[in-house]
C-alpha cells in the first residue's frame, strides 16, 4: 500500500503531558483536519476539569477526578467516543498516537517509533531536562498501559537542532564536560521552527533548500534560529530553555558568574538561584518591577506611560535584534524573517519595534499588512530586501505529520 493511501484513512491523536496537565489533538489526515482538541488540567490536584471541543461546536468544561495521568487519558478518551460530545464511533477508530517530548539529547535527531529501546533512552534523558521530559515519559507510559497495541511516535522538540555544526553548540568550556556530561547546546522550539520555515518557503515561492531564514518564535518561552537551506545552524536556547533571549520569566543570556554572586548576596543555593530567579522571577516581568510576564499589559502599561514596561519591551526587542543580525552573519545571508507563536503572530507593535531596527538589511514593514493578528502573510512591502512574514506555528499538525508518516511505513 503506498504511504499516500495509508495516511488518507488514519486519525491521529497528539498527546502533549505537563507536569500538571496534558493537552490533545485529534486529527483526521484525510485533509489534515483537527476533529477535537482539549486538556485536563490540574491533574493531582482536586479541582481538577477537562475541556473538549469538536471542532464546529461550543467547548464542554467539566470536573474530573483525575489524580494522575493516566486517569485524565481516561477522560480523554471517554470524550472522544461520547455519544454526544465525541468524533469516533470507536478507539479503534484512532491510528496513533504522537507524543511532544521536550529533549531527546543527541540519541534523536528526528522522530520515531516508541519502542522498549526508546522508552531506556527516554529515561537516560531526564536529567536533561527534569522539568519537562519525566511529564512526558509519564503521558507515554499511561497511553501504553490503555491502549498497548496502538502505534506510537515521539516527536522531538530538540531534534531539528541535531544539524548544528559542532562550532555552533559547543560551549567553551572543557572538552570532558561534552564526551563525559552532555554538555552543549541543544535548543528546543525545533518542531515550531521546522514547521514555519516550511510555512515561510511556501509563502516566499521558494524551495526551503535555497533560502536563508531566521525563525522568530515569540512567547512567554522565545527562542530564534537560523534555517540555512532548510536545516537549523544555530539556536538562541542552549543547554537548557533558560539561554538566549529575555523571555517571560527567564533572563535569557547572562553572565555566569551573576549566578555565584546572587548566591553570596541572598544566601541561595545555586539551583535556588537558578529555578528560582532566572526562570520564574526574571525577564520581562523582572524587568517590569514584577508588573507581568504578559506582553498585551506590558504593551498597555508602556502606551500609559509606565517606564519600566517600556524598559522590558525594549529590552526583549533590542535582544532579538541582536540574535537577528549575528544570524544572518553566520549564514551569510538573509532572506526573510519570520515572526511566530504569541507575540511573534499577534503583536504588531513588537513586530514593528523590531522591524524599525533592522532597516540595516532593507527591512521595510508593510504598515497594514503589518497590523493583522494571526494570520499568514507576508507583512514588508514589495521593496524589502528581507521578506518579512508572520506565520502561526502549528507544532500539533507537524506531530500528526510525522507519526503518520512514520506508522504508514510500517504497512508499506
Amino acid at each position: 500500500m503506498k504511504v499516500k493511501e495509508v495516511i488518507g484513512v488514519m486519525k491521529i491523536l497528539v498527546i502533549n503531558c505537563g507536569s500538571s496537565s496534558l493537552k490533545y489533538q485529534l486529527f483526521d489526515m484525510d485533509q489534515e483536519k483537527c476533529l477535537a482538541r482539549g486538556g485536563v488540567e490540574r491533574v493531582g490536584s482536586p479541582d481538577a476539569f477537562m475541556t473538549h471541543r469538536r471542532v464546529g461546536n461550543d467547548k464542554v468544561k467539566r470536573d474530573v477526578d483525575a489524580p494522575d495521568h493516566e486517569r485524565g487519558l481516561k477522560y480523554v478518551f471517554d470524550a472522544l467516543v461520547d455519544p454526544e460530545i465525541g468524533v469516533i464511533n470507536s478507539l479503534s477508530d484512532i491510528s496513533a498516537i504522537g507524543h511532544r517530548v521536550v529533549h531527546g539529547g543527541e540519541k534523536f535527531a528526528g522522530s520515531v517509533l516508541i519502542d522498549e529501546e526508546v522508552m531506556r533512552a527516554l529515561h537516560d534523558c531526564q536529567d536533561l531536562a527534569p522539568l519537562h521530559n519525566p511529564p512526558n515519559i509519564m503521558g507515554i507510559e499511561a497511553c501504553r498501559r490503555l491502549m498497548p497495541d496502538l502505534p506510537m511516535v515521539g516527536v522531538f522538540d530538540t531534534a531539528f537542532h541535531q544539524t548544528m555544526p559542532k562550532e555552533a553548540y559547543m560551549y567553551g568550556l572543557p572538552y570532558d564536560m561534552y564526551v563525559n556530561h552532555g554538555v552543549r547546546r541543544y535548543g528546543f522550539h525545533g518542531t515550531s521552527h521546522r514547521y514555519v520555515s516550511r510555512r515561510a518557503a511556501m509563502l516566499m515561492k521558494k524551495p526551503v533548500e535555497e533560502i536563508c531564514l531566521v525563525t522568530c518564535h515569540l512567547g512567554n518561552g522565545s527562542s530564534i534560529t537560523a534555517v540555512k537551506q532548510g536545516k537549523s545552524v544555530d539556536t538562541s536556547m542552549g543547554f537548557t530553555p533558560l539561554e538566549g533571549l529575555v523571555m517571560g520569566t527567564r533572563s535569557g543570556d547572562l553572565d555566569p558568574a551573576i549566578v555565584s554572586f546572587l548566591c553570596e548576596e541572598l544566601d541561595k543555593s545555586a539551583s535556588e538561584v537558578v529555578l528560582g530567579y532566572l526562570n520564574k522571577d526574571s525577564g520581562v516581568l523582572g524587568l517590569s518591577g514584577g508588573l507581568s510576564n504578559d506582553f498585551r499589559d506590558l504593551e498597555k502599561a508602556a502606551e500609559e506611560g509606565h517606564q519600566l514596561a517600556r524598559l522590558a519591551l525594549d529590552v526583549f526587542a533590542y535582544r532579538v535584534v541582536k540574535y537577528i543580525g549575528a544570524y544572518a552573519a553566520a549564514m551569510g545571508a538573509l532572506d526573510g524573517i519570520v515572526f511566530t507563536a504569541g507575540v511573534g503572530e499577534n503583536s504588531s507593535t513588537m513586530r514593528k519595534r523590531i522591524c524599525d531596527r533592522l532597516q540595516v538589511f532593507g527591512v521595510e514593514l508593510d504598515r497594514e499588512k503589518n497590523s493583522a493578528r494571526g494570520l499568514e502573510q507576508i507583512i514588508s512591502t514589495p521593496g524589502s530586501r528581507v521578506t518579512v512574514m508572520a506565520i502561526p506555528t502549528n507544532e500539533e499538525i507537524m506531530i500528526a505529520r510525522d507519526t503518520a508518516e512514520i506508522v504508514s511505513s510500517l504497512g508499506a
